[in-house]
């Protein structure tokens, strides 16, 4: 929102943009046959359908309400194949508000990996044990501690983009080949990054596939609906009881409702239309083009992070690898700089920002003066 005019801004809307005509239509339509019947409908399996032959390494499907909740059940579900307890994520990764996932999460820097420190209150101790952390793009220490803890590891999660922070060559791949070598399921969180990086997500954009995917986000069109994806002997543990009789349990009242999967599937069928992700990532690249160009002009350091169609700026001189490396950045000039886009009408988060389809050329404009004013403050405040 303008401080100044109230207009509303479009700096942080999803792909699609807020209340897409659509979107709106088909959901208005399906509300007044019924907004949940517990059983299945026939849009949820449609919507199963299409996420299956889009996402590279969907075999299987499970839905639940929830990025928290797919990340959770994906953890579960690779425990249960496994037996093993432990998994290992990355420091600063946000893989939603479970307990395992509030390991090492933003605005934690870790002292001593591999261990987990809780990053919320109400979480037991001994889950700390449970938990192996370690520095994203970091393939040495990474291989090193899998190939050490490899019999006790249930399960390893990545951002495969890391909140604003993209693999660096070969760490993708490298992660890939060990959790393989030692049969350990590699899930990917795609919540942010599924049908938003590539129509089969960052597994497509990439090229490197894992065994199991959290999906969430798009697949509902702004409702509430996520997903498990991956390998069908691992899915199948959702169904298949062990040798004590137990399958894994996850069921919920309104996972895969149709009213979200009415909005996912006219999601979905937007975003097929020819030059979409070619559009978004031009976007991207070009908000990130003009910060780097406000940046040099003003003379302020700093480094522009992001990839497809999302964007970040750090001011920090130094390389930007790791989470870690994110923590060195100038906290006041990053707090100043959002502070002064609200101001000239640029409603943007302090952490990442994504374009949307609807964003014209004079939404660009507008931002780019919306930056040079913010840094032109920084720069006078430095």
């Amino acid at each position: 929102m303008n401080p100044k005019t109230g207009q509303q801004t479009k700096a942080n809307l999803d792909t699609l943009g807020h209340a897409h005509p659509k979107i709106v239509a088909a959901v208005q339509e399906q509300l007044c046959k019924g907004s949940t019947f517990f059983y299945l409908n026939d849009h949820i399996i449609e919507l199963a359908e299409e996420i299956i032959n889009a996402v590279p390494c969907a075999e299987k499907i499970r839905f639940t309400s929830s990025g928290t909740e797919a990340t959770f059940f994906a953890l579960r579900v690779a425990r249960a194949f496994r037996g093993r307890d432990k998994i290992l994520k990355f420091e600063g990764a946000y893989h939603g508000s479970h307990d395992y996932a509030m390991m090492n999460v933003e605005g934690q820097a870790s002292h001593s990996y591999p261990q987990a420190v809780r990053g919320s209150a109400g979480i037991p101790r001994s889950l700390e044990q449970e938990v192996l952390i370690a520095p994203f793009n970091d393939s040495e220490y990474t291989t090193a501690l899998i190939e050490k803890q490899h019999d006790e590891l249930g399960a390893v999660i990545v951002e495969p983009f890391q909140r604003t922070l993209s693999p660096l060559a070969g760490f993708l791949e490298r992660l890939r080949e060990v959790t393989a070598q030692y049969h350990i399921p590699l899930i990917y969180d795609e919540v942010v990054t599924g049908f938003r990086f590539a129509y089969g997500g960052a597994q497509e954009y990439y090229g490197v596939i894992p065994d199991l995917a959290a999906l969430g986000k798009i697949i509902g069109g702004g409702y509430p609906l996520a997903a498990v994806v991956g390998r069908a002997d691992i899915m199948e543990h959702f169904v298949r009881p062990n040798t004590a009789g137990f399958s894994v349990a996850q069921v919920g009242t309104l996972n895969g409702n149709p009213v979200a999967a009415t909005a996912g599937l006219a999601t979905l069928k937007e975003l097929q239309q020819t030059g979409t992700y070619e559009r978004l990532r031009a976007l991207g690249q070009q908000l990130r083009s003009l910060l780097e160009a406000t940046l040099h002009e003003h003379r302020v350091p700093g480094q522009v992070l992001g990839d497809g169609p999302i964007f970040h700026l750090l001011f920090t001189d130094k390389p930007v690898r790791s989470y870690g490396d994110t923590l060195a950045a100038n906290g006041h000039q990053h707090r100043l700089f959002h502070q002064e886009l609200l101001y000239h009408g640029v409603l943007k988060p302090s952490s990442k920002g994504y374009v949307s389809l609807v964003h014209s050329d004079a939404d660009i404009a507008a931002t780019a003066k919306a930056f040079d004013a913010a840094m032109a403050k920084v720069a006078r405040t430095t």
